[in-house]
């Protein structure tokens, strides 16, 4: 028999929030930006842990942002060690993944989460426990991950096409320089560019869309 890919489900009671579970490096800089513009076109709010306050214990955080949203994307393309020594994999996105696998079986069985890959087969070697669930590859390219979540989310109420989610993309492409400047950051991977990001997208989309 053909292996699964999960496809979310419409789920009762709860927001139209997506958890975001993807990397945060400047190599992932646009697919960052991608993921905000998608989600946003479908009708859905991104979430991610750059919200997570200082003041609030980290994974007690990061167990109540997947708990309340109904949806999680979680990408496991990087699978390579980092530059800086110690040279390093990435643990976190993994690791996050398997706490959402266990609050959908054992706490909140409505929530839907799927993986995403930038390589064919791959999650097979790095991540065997999960054979028998395909997932979505978006072979590292910003249309690829339009093109997979078209897929993931071919059940919700708006169904944007790939150019509408590029115009989004595109505004928050050239408006990042200004989000960065005027929040004194060097990289969108913290909690006030995310938000004004998202801000902008949805913005966007409900005049694109």
């Amino acid at each position: 028999m053909p292996k699964s890919r999960r496809r979310p489900r419409p789920a009762r009671g709860k927001t139209k929030s997506v958890f975001l579970n993807i990397p945060y490096d400047r190599r992932f800089t646009r697919l960052f930006l991608a993921y905000i513009a998608a989600v946003s076109s479908f009708g859905l709010i991104p979430h991610a842990t750059l919200e997570i306050p200082l003041s609030k214990r980290r994974l007690d955080r990061i167990l109540s942002l997947i708990a309340r949203s109904q949806y999680s994307l979680h990408d496991l393309s990087r699978v390579q060690l980092d530059t800086s020594n110690p040279r390093t994999p990435r643990f976190n996105m993994p690791f996050e993944l398997g706490l959402t696998v266990a609050l959908q079986r054992c706490k909140t069985p409505r929530h839907s989460w799927v993986v995403l890959e930038s390589s064919p087969h791959r999650l097979q070697k790095s991540l065997s426990d999960l054979n028998g669930t395909d997932p979505f590859v978006h072979s590292g390219t910003v249309r690829g991950v339009f093109r997979e979540l078209c897929s993931v989310f071919v059940s919700t109420p708006l169904r944007p096409t790939v150019p509408q989610m590029f115009a989004v993309y595109r505004l928050l492409r050239s408006q990042l320089p200004k989000l960065l400047r005027s929040s004194g950051s060097s990289d969108p991977f913290n909690a006030r560019v995310f938000s004004d990001l998202c801000v902008l997208a949805a913005l966007a989309a409900s005049n694109i869309v």
